[in-house]
């Protein structure tokens, strides 16, 4: 059957970020198509209740706890995943930063650092580790990795969180290209979703309204439509998908 496609049975995932939000989303998404889950993140008691919800949904998972800056935790994060279920399948890109929002003038040099280092090369460290491993098993594998409809337009008063979120547009299209076909690399843009990370745009009636304006759906997404994009591209029914930026934001980068 041609739904058989979008079945991930018998595969295993590592989602970064998967305690809340879009992470959380994609975790419980993915064990609901089949595969056996490792959600990370940094804090253990918010993984703990990813790693329920996908137990009581009848799913396998085990929660690591890893920071993406530090490549001992990574590493980590593979070896328990190949202990409780087997080699990784898929990477699910997720984890993320955004603490400033202004003018780039206002912007110090340490902040800008640090933007950088979770988003763009903490993606880049948790995708050597597990193409690493593809590769010594002489396997196959896909990416999925989170960025933002930040990647394919500017956005305002947010200089580094853009300017990370394009770093990872690029380096997908050239690692598609690089590791095809053994690896496929894609990357998910969202627009603006109900999570914690927007909780404060959502909040400020003046910055929602605006943003509103400018997305031509008029409403933000949920997490779980982001979560059925990164299944798709998980699944062999995107067998054939890699160095693509799929932009998830309700048409506001169309206009």
């Amino acid at each position: 059957m041609a739904l058989d496609l979008f079945s991930l049975e018998g595969s295993v995932a590592v989602v970064t970020g998967g305690s809340r939000g879009i992470g959380e989303a994609i975790a419980v998404a993915m064990a609901d198509a089949g595969a056996a889950v490792v959600p990370v993140a940094r804090s253990e008691d918010a993984l703990d209740a990813t790693v329920t919800r996908i137990r009581e949904n009848g799913g396998e998972a085990v929660a690591c706890v890893c920071d993406v800056t530090d490549e001992g935790d990574i590493e980590r994060v593979f070896e328990t995943a190949e202990a409780e279920f087997g080699p990784v399948d898929t990477l699910v890109n997720n984890a993320g930063t955004n603490p400033f929002f202004g003018d780039a003038t206002d912007l110090d040099t340490e902040t800008w650092e640090q933007i950088m280092d979770v988003n763009a090369t903490g993606t880049f460290r948790c995708t050597r580790a597990f193409a690493t491993r593809v590769a010594e098993r002489d396997g196959e594998g896909s990416v999925t990795n989170v960025g933002s409809v930040g990647s394919v337009v500017g956005l305002p008063a947010q200089a580094p969180y853009t300017a990370s979120k394009h770093a990872i547009a690029g380096m997908t299209k050239t690692l598609a290209a690089d590791w095809a076909p053994d690896v496929r690399v894609n990357t998910i843009a969202p627009g603006y979703v109900v999570t914690e990370f927007t909780e404060g745009v959502r909040a400020n009636d003046e910055i929602r309204a605006d943003l509103l304006d400018d997305i031509p759906a008029d409403r933000f997404a949920e997490p779980e439509e982001i979560a059925g994009t990164a299944v798709y591209l998980a699944s062999d029914a995107a067998g054939y998908v890699t160095g693509e930026v799929h932009v998830v934001d309700g048409g506001l980068a169309a206009v």
